[in-house]
């Protein structure tokens, strides 16, 4: 191993990672057959073989696992001192990797913002997925930091609420509910409904409250994307719900409309959450604590408004 060098590891932590010479030189921007080199050369090192491969796919030997494990180890390491080393002279440097849930990508690129601004030499790498996968790479350790409204019930988990996230029912402006107050929630199995992929926390959140009062929703179409829903809901394929945060860029849009229904809005909050037995390098603990201290605030600038059209037509429609 004295032969190793640093760049061979991390061609090889980089191939492992991702099962793939091909995938490991599109990150490196390297060609193959130098990823190919390297790991040929790493392998002579060692003394034992790395990868096998079976069929088309590559997977690691028990060397490889083993060596895996050490290069996850030192690269953290040399990432943790070279920002301890910047944050001892004055700077924050160095990267953040942040997972975070699809309804999320409306609020934290609003924080990475200012959060970017103050600190312009720390690169953010953002994750946006479901719940289930943000789980499974938390369970894998590949980020930082996690960002979700359900935080999972793993003893190794730190979590902290920093924001408020309600759930809204949202119909098309023309819907003969609009003008109406404090509608049954009943009511809701008569519409039909577009609902969020299984997997999704916002979709077992709906689910579970229907339940409660036997409410059978129809499901008409199921969709990944928010903007999706909203477009489906604009074009009057039927109601659904999501975050209220969905629509702070859209701000008093005139063609979707929050309707006043019993039991909602269903309070919930924004988690951030990681691995405690992980030290957090000094960025992350750095964006963790703007966060918990500044984070509400920022996010509250767009929601604020929303939360106030919604309480005035909700005014509204009791005088009619």
């Amino acid at each position: 191993m004295k032969q190793a060098t640093l760049h061979q590891l991390k061609v090889f932590e980089v191939a492992a990672r991702h099962g793939s010479f091909t995938r490991a030189a599109e990150e490196l921007f390297l060609t193959q057959p130098t990823v190919s080199m390297q790991i040929k050369q790493l392998t002579k090192a060692v003394g034992l073989p790395l990868f096998e491969q079976v069929g088309k796919r590559l997977y690691l030997t028990e060397a490889g696992k083993e060596l895996f494990s050490t290069c996850q180890n030192i690269f953290g390491l040399l990432s943790q001192f070279e920002m301890t080393v910047a944050n001892m002279k004055g700077m924050k440097q160095g990267s953040l990797s942040l997972a975070v849930v699809t309804t999320a990508k409306y609020v934290i690129p609003r924080l990475l913002g200012p959060f970017c601004q103050r600190f312009p030499g720390i690169d953010v790498s953002l994750k946006v997925t479901n719940h289930e996968r943000l789980l499974e790479r938390l369970g894998n350790n590949k980020d930082d930091l996690y960002i979700l409204s359900k935080p999972p019930t793993n003893t190794d988990i730190s979590s902290y609420p920093f924001l408020e996230n309600p759930l809204v029912v949202l119909a098309p402006s023309n819907h003969p509910l609009v003008n109406e107050s404090n509608i049954p929630i009943e009511r809701l199995a008569q519409e039909p409904f577009i609902m969020r992929e299984p997997g999704s926390n916002t979709r077992r959140t709906v689910e579970k409250l229907f339940a409660e009062h036997d409410v059978s929703a129809q499901i008409r179409l199921e969709l990944s994307s928010n903007e999706a829903i909203k477009q489906a809901i604009a074009g009057g394929l039927g109601i659904s719900v999501l975050s209220l945060h969905t629509l702070a860029l859209e701000g008093a849009s005139n063609q979707i409309k929050i309707l006043d229904v019993e039991h909602f809005p269903i309070m919930s909050h924004w988690y951030v959450i990681n691995l405690s037995s992980k030290q957090l390098s000094v960025v992350a603990e750095t964006f963790l604590d703007y966060l918990k201290n500044e984070g509400k605030e920022i996010a509250d600038q767009s929601v604020v408004p929303l939360q106030k059209n919604m309480k005035d037509a909700s005014k509204a429609a009791v005088s009619l």
